[in-house]
């Protein structure tokens, strides 16, 4: 067989990240971005990027899950040196509802501290917390890291193309194997029914004192950033397809961040974003033949992508070699 042809559906975070490690394991394949939306325009784009995976995070089993998330977090610490949006970052977590509330199996041994918080760190917001675990990770911004990516991905010979697609079959003349790595765009191209959307927004502020981040009851979250930065959220609304901000929903987010960190309250706003999660039990990452296409799918992460697209990015790419040799085609 001659040169194989690799069309990687999807420019976010998973797409990208795809694209790079098919890179170091198919360098003389013609690889093929195709995509209708690009860096400020994906859903990866809003996200504040911090490694931090539910609890509830699910690949098809609980060994393979811990290993996307193990092969996530060395990828993108690799990549700490490279200017790419990557950094470090470290905060806590508090409640007073639940001391499981504050524990997270997938990341404690992972992360290189995760540790119960000290009576004195409890009381660094107010609230009255009777629960806290202090941790330290890492923060990947999509507004960096994805035209970083790309542009790695174009230096290296990949091809970009923008397109819309609404079959597969559009593609089955152009190349011998897709990575579908289209997200909720899923949903309608295969019809898949368990992928289902997680509407999400979140204000965007201006408070360059914010060094720390902060998670408590209620899906609260403050994240900082580059810039001054910090990211309020949140909200989850499950199987909503509303992209439109909700003033409701920024009013509650304000005020429960502005209660656990007071300071917020002279920070600059700068914008509110809403983007719809692809979520989807177990996170698919499969192969399947359709047609004469050779397709790996890589989609599903729900609020996750960021954390876990390395991880899953690795699995794709070895899922395709070990389907490329079944065909003899290596």
């Amino acid at each position: 067989m001659g040169i194989l042809n690799i069309g990687v559906l999807g420019a976010g975070v998973v797409g990208l990240t795809s694209t790079l490690q098919l890179l170091d394991k198919f360098p003389n394949c013609n690889i093929t971005i195709i995509a209708d939306k690009f860096n400020q325009d994906t859903t990866s784009d809003g996200a504040a990027g911090i490694f931090r995976p539910g609890t509830s995070f699910s690949g098809p089993s609980p060994e393979i899950t811990r290993q996307w998330l193990v092969d996530s977090y060395d990828w993108y610490s690799e990549l700490l040196n490279d200017n790419c949006g990557v950094s470090p970052v470290s905060g806590y977590i508090f409640s007073s509802t639940s001391l499981q509330l504050v524990k997270n199996h997938l990341l404690e041994g992972l992360v290189p501290v995760y540790r119960p918080a000290r009576s004195d760190e409890l009381s660094l917001c107010p609230g009255g917390w009777k629960y806290g675990s202090y941790f330290e990770t890492l923060l990947i911004e999509c507004r960096a890291f994805l035209p970083w990516a790309l542009h790695r991905a174009q230096s290296r010979g990949v091809s970009v193309v923008r397109q819309h697609v609404d079959s597969l079959d559009q593609l089955q003349s152009q190349y011998d194997v897709v990575l579908n790595c289209s997200g909720l765009g899923s949903k309608l191209l295969l019809g898949d029914h368990k992928l289902v959307p997680i509407r999400g927004q979140v204000i965007k502020v201006r408070a360059p004192w914010v060094k720390h981040f902060y998670y408590a009851d209620y899906d609260t979250y403050i994240i900082p950033g580059s810039g001054g930065v910090v990211t309020l959220g949140g909200s989850r609304h499950y199987d909503s397809h509303h992209t439109e901000a909700c003033g409701h929903d920024a009013a509650a987010i304000r005020e429960r961040c502005l209660a656990l960190v007071p300071s917020l309250a002279t920070a600059t706003t700068l914008g509110t974003w809403t983007g719809l999660r692809p979520h989807r039990d177990t996170v698919r990452v499969q192969a399947e033949r359709v047609g004469n296409l050779t397709v790996i799918h890589n989609y599903g992460h729900g609020g996750y992508g960021v954390t876990a697209a390395p991880g899953t990015a690795k699995y794709a790419v070895h899922l395709l070699q070990h389907t490329l040799m079944g065909n003899c085609k290596l």
